[in-house]
């Protein structure tokens, strides 16, 4: 991707084409259009696919896989390796919420050039907490060994979760109209995305300096928060009728796979704060306003659509939720997001 000079964006000169990316997404489409199980339900945006209970044709299985990413070579310089476990179920978990769905089981893939058993089992340790705290069996997974594959202390982590929901609760994105609120739940950092970019502005000689009250490791490494219990008190006092998970491709990607086609969402980023390790990426990258909201994501984790009325109410149940923008109508050829920035 480049911008209107032809000049290649931070994250394409750090080694990722999100347009690749989005190509390939393209051709999986079409690959799959060629054949359909007749159990398989349509799911919202993709973040979890649905698959019709048998026996039950009143709930649906939701399932979804998912990596760490590059973040996974920050934790292996740094020796740190129980927190992308963590990560790993928490990404999956939200994925899965998106469709309303709860958490059933789960299985992890942990690949490695050779094996270390004190790295493999501080990873599953990882994996296993934040399943537990869930209430989501770790039903077991593998274990790869690859000699040639993975450099030398380097590894990789995957895995899959499956979670069940009842159809008739499956968010619409139908019914969402113009004049309904968006909340936005806090993210704390990079969480599972940007981890490229991140390594290509700040060297690994930086990661141990000190860094707003800590260091650039301990704000890289920063946990992947799960939204679950938010997501639910929020739908405890207001009706919930979609929702998102900001991962890669940001705001400008993740909002609009929820959303009709006659919908757009407007954000006013003066109402959340942006992290500080992410305001510094913008300022090394020189990340201009539409790949800072594609690449990052900018302060919001999380977001939910709500009736205006309700938004106030909707935010208060969860500390550090904001209202952070809302629904207009949409003619074609118009954005689906738009990110008003913060006034100077």
């Amino acid at each position: 991707m480049s911008d209107q000079s032809g000049i290649p964006d931070a994250y394409t000169r750090a080694g990722v084409d999100i347009a690749a990316g989005n190509e390939a997404v393209y051709r999986y489409k079409s690959v799959l259009g060629a054949w359909r199980h007749p159990d398989q339900l349509d799911a919202i945006g993709g973040f979890g696919g649905l698959f019709r209970m048998p026996g039950d044709a009143k709930r649906a299985l939701v399932a979804s896989a998912d990596g760490v990413g590059t973040k996974i070579l920050i934790a292996a310089e740094l020796q740190r390796y129980d927190g992308v476990g963590r990560d790993l179920v928490n990404h999956c978990v939200n994925d899965i919420l998106v469709v309303n769905a709860s958490p059933l089981f789960f299985l992890d893939y942990f690949a490695v050039g050779k094996l270390d058993p004190a790295v493999a089992a501080a990873v599953v340790q990882g994996c296993a907490n934040a399943c537990r705290a869930h209430n989501c069996a770790l039903l077991g997974g593998e274990t790869a060994e690859m000699p040639g594959l993975y450099a030398p202390g380097h590894f990789d982590l995957a895995g899959t979760i499956v979670g069940t929901v009842d159809v008739d609760a499956v968010p619409q994105p139908e019914s969402v109209e113009a004049g309904d609120a968006i909340v936005g739940l806090p993210s704390v950092g990079l969480h599972t995305n940007g981890y490229s970019l991140a390594r290509a502005l700040i060297a690994r000689d930086e990661w141990t300096k000190p860094f707003d009250g800590t260091t650039f490791a301990d704000a890289l490494l920063a946990e992947h928060p799960s939204y679950y219990d938010a997501v639910r008190a929020i739908q405890k006092v207001a009706t919930v009728k979609t929702m998102a998970h900001i991962t890669g491709g940001g705001l400008l990607e993740n909002v609009p796979r929820t959303l009709p086609s006659n919908a757009r969402a407007v954000f006013e980023q003066s109402r959340w704060s942006v992290p500080p390790i992410m305001a510094e990426l913008v300022k090394r990258g020189n990340l201009q306003h539409e790949e800072r909201y594609r690449t990052l994501n900018m302060g919001i984790g999380y977001t939910l659509v709500v009736p205006l009325t309700q938004a106030q109410t909707a935010a208060e149940a969860v500390p550090g939720a904001r209202v952070v923008g809302w629904i207009e109508a949409r003619t074609a050829g118009e954005p689906q997001v738009v990110v008003h920035p913060a006034r100077a």
